[in-house]
């Protein structure tokens, strides 16, 4: 498993992001209305204001697998994974949106037949502000994310 973490300041580019594809799946949340996509935009927003300090409060982290792993990650076990991802990365007591994706573009691999094929994925959207208004660190997260991904 790889884990390419991105921080961003807008939500919505985030959250349109992820459930916007064709074949997007929404697999956990947590403190997020799932109604539509502009109140799961609009829970993260209420949350963010809790916290105005914090420039950048969306934590989004791709976690790709490898190819020949696609058969065997169930939703469940995609869920699960990234669930066990985000309690040794320090990610709870805050609002999440998991999304898993089929689409090909993300890390796009060359077969030994020589076609293309994307690397199963999801997308882990969550809030650095959490649920009592304080900052998740996110202090040596690039070495953290990778000591939790060989260990994943």
């Amino acid at each position: 498993m790889i884990g390419k973490i991105m921080k961003a300041a807008s939500f919505s580019r985030c959250v349109h992001y992820v459930t916007g594809k064709e074949d997007a799946r929404i697999l956990a949340s947590d403190g997020v209305l799932l109604t539509t996509t502009q109140d799961i935009i609009d829970s993260f927003e209420v949350q963010r204001q809790m916290n105005s300090r914090i420039s950048k409060p969306v934590g989004h982290i791709a976690l790709s697998f490898l190819p020949e792993d696609k058969d065997k990650l169930t939703d469940e076990m995609m869920t699960r994974i990234a669930r066990e991802y985000m309690e040794l990365m320090g990610i709870k007591d805050t609002q999440f949106l998991l999304v898993r994706h089929f689409d090909r573009s993300n890390s796009v691999r060359l077969l030994p037949t020589g076609r293309k094929n994307g690397n199963p994925h999801c997308h882990l959207v969550y809030n650095l502000i959490n649920n009592e208004g304080k900052t998740i660190t996110d202090q040596n997260d690039f070495s953290r994310n990778e000591q939790v991904t060989k260990t994943a």
